[in-house]
């Protein structure tokens, strides 16, 4: 641990002994958190290595050759099916993939049912803010509700749509100093292309790599908050590490519930814990709406609020004819 304060590593691994407890990681690719020289740990991903290797080998943030030896194939059975019927562990790990993961209730319950009773779910997370998800709006309760009733098992066209249509090239200090001028932020993803895209998933299944869910702390909290009032949820905040200064993820550590009202009441704390800090960077209320209208508006801003403008006209004619009668 630095001066400064502690690293990524040990803020996944809080109070983790990787040499005697049993974990599993999930993406891993070629940066493993825990290496099986550490400790036992079972590695798991939506794809075999092979497969994987040559998905990343001209990709210039991975090298293909150091991708984990994959144990386990998670698609189209469950968790626990992929592991063993009866395996459990002491620890999950997943580093940025709770973004993409399609359905994200049920991705987190079956993480769930392999956790021994003092088992422990610790999660990185991407910050919207900070990110070239920036201009997208934070995920909605009934988005993720409407995703597990769907059964998704590859991101749904609205995550698509969204994301060619709003992903920006964004460097992560510019936007901590901020504000950006969202008009030269460059796009990154092609609206004709989302929208070939989301035909394709809803006619043949196609699966397409997208941030299905977009969080900034506060909202994630919110979130699971939501989540586990309607009792879609069993796992409660044990604890989290802010966003850094001009860093672009947070952390999460989660463990199984003594109850559904601790549950709720925990990720409640972590949100208000969140508001009141001093650190955490709050923008004025409605500021990110009005950062996304920006770039969706533009001219159809005119024609939007000249469309508003008649409807206000007629409805008060109408409203005065109501009176007259």
């Amino acid at each position: 641990m630095s001066a400064a304060g502690p690293s990524r590593r040990d803020k996944l691994l809080v109070n983790l002994d990787v040499g005697k407890l049993q974990g599993l990681e999930i993406g891993a690719l070629g940066k493993p958190l825990v290496r099986p020289d550490e400790g036992p740990v079972i590695f798991v991903d939506y794809a075999d290595t092979a497969t994987l290797r040559e998905k990343h080998k001209n990709d210039p943030t991975v090298i293909a050759a150091d991708i984990v030896e994959v144990d386990a194939v998670w698609g189209s059975q469950t968790l626990q099916q992929c592991i063993g019927a009866q395996r459990k562990v002491d620890y999950v790990l997943a580093s940025h993939v709770i973004e993409h993961v399609p359905d994200l209730i049920a991705w987190l319950a079956e993480i769930r049912a392999i956790l021994k009773p003092a088992g422990v779910l610790r999660l990185a997370i991407p910050d919207r803010r900070y990110t070239f998800d920036i201009l997208r709006p934070e995920s909605r309760i009934y988005d993720v509700i409407d995703a597990y009733l769907r059964h998704a098992r590859a991101p749904l066209p609205r995550a698509i749509l969204e994301l060619n249509n709003l992903a920006r090239e964004v460097d992560c200090r510019e936007a901590w100093d901020g504000p950006l001028n969202v008009r030269r932020l460059r796009p990154l993803g092609n609206p004709a292309d989302g929208i070939a895209q989301a035909r394709d998933t809803l006619a043949n299944g196609t699966y397409y790599d997208t941030h299905c869910w977009v969080f900034t702390p506060v909202s994630f909290a919110e979130l699971c908050a939501g989540m586990a009032e309607l009792g879609l949820l069993d796992l409660a905040c044990a604890y989290y590490f802010e966003t850094p200064r001009n860093e672009l993820e947070f952390f999460v550590g989660m463990a199984p519930g003594v109850g559904q009202e601790a549950i709720v009441a925990s990720w409640r704390g972590m949100r208000d814990s969140l508001l009141a800090s001093r650190t955490y960077q709050k923008a004025p209320p409605g500021f990110w709406r009005r950062l996304t209208s920006l770039v969706l508006l533009r001219k159809p801003r005119r024609r939007l609020r000249a469309a508003i403008g008649k409807a206000r006209v007629k409805w008060r004619g109408r409203r005065a004819r109501l009176r007259g009668a």
